[in-house]
């Protein structure tokens, strides 16, 4: 390995790392989504790194063809900002509809009391119908939360593997551009699992009390915001 490509392939580490970092795009969603699902550790570490792998490597794909082409940084960066685009537009869209169905499940599951008659004790207890009934259903209907997720990650771009990539492909280094690449998908989907898993198990033991059944509607806004921090503050 030459130097130039050592520096280059802890510039592509580096930038991953804080590319991720900086863009809660690439953790919020499943931190919330877990949240409100419910999902296991397992699961979603399962679920982040999918999502991880359909980012980057779709990138690494465009990147190649564009090398193969011959195509210019500028017209790569181009298209690559016109999936950041869509990827944006349908993680606000998806937020907040899963936000509107939040609030929606959160109003028709709304605990109420009910009183009962045993010889001469009266007494009440609280419960919700609508949460029970819909355990019994969602364990037995497929969820498309995940693929929808997958889908959104899929369209979203990592603009700055482009530029990366292009220096060893300049100097007709196949093996350095694999390299470049590899170095930076490893960081970036270890920093997104990372901090998901974290996050993860610091809001288990997080008790929502009386809002809990707001989690849906919080998780679809929380994805709505980070959707609209990419598309208008650039993150």
């Amino acid at each position: 390995m030459t130097k130039e490509l050592l520096v280059l392939c802890a510039t592509a580490g580096s930038i991953g790392f804080l590319h991720t970092i900086f863009g809660p795009d690439h953790y919020l969603p499943f931190i919330v989504m877990s949240k409100a699902r419910k999902w296991s550790l397992a699961k979603t570490s399962f679920i982040t790194v999918l999502c991880g792998i359909g980012h980057v490597l779709s990138s690494v794909v465009l990147g190649f063809i564009g090398i193969a082409l011959g195509m210019a940084v500028m017209r790569l960066e181009a298209f690559e900002a016109f999936r950041g685009n869509l990827a944006a537009w349908a993680l606000i869209s998806f937020g907040f509809m899963y936000f509107v169905w939040g609030i929606h499940r959160a109003i028709r599951n709304k605990p109420h009391s009910h009183i009962h008659l045993h010889d001469e004790e009266v007494h009440s207890h609280e419960h919700a119908h609508v949460s029970q009934h819909a355990h019994v259903h969602e364990a037995k209907k497929k969820n498309i939360t995940p693929w929808i997720l997958f889908t959104i990650f899929v369209l979203g771009p990592c603009e700055p593997l482009i530029p990366i990539l292009m220096y060893p492909a300049a100097k007709n280094s196949a093996a350095g551009v694999a390299l470049v690449a590899g170095v930076f998908s490893i960081v970036t989907i270890t920093t997104m699992t990372s901090i998901v898993v974290m996050m993860s198990l610091g809001l288990k033991v997080v008790k929502f009390g009386k809002i809990e059944r707001y989690t849906h509607a919080l998780a679809g806004a929380a994805i709505c915001c980070s959707g609209l921090a990419i598309q208008f503050l650039g993150l």
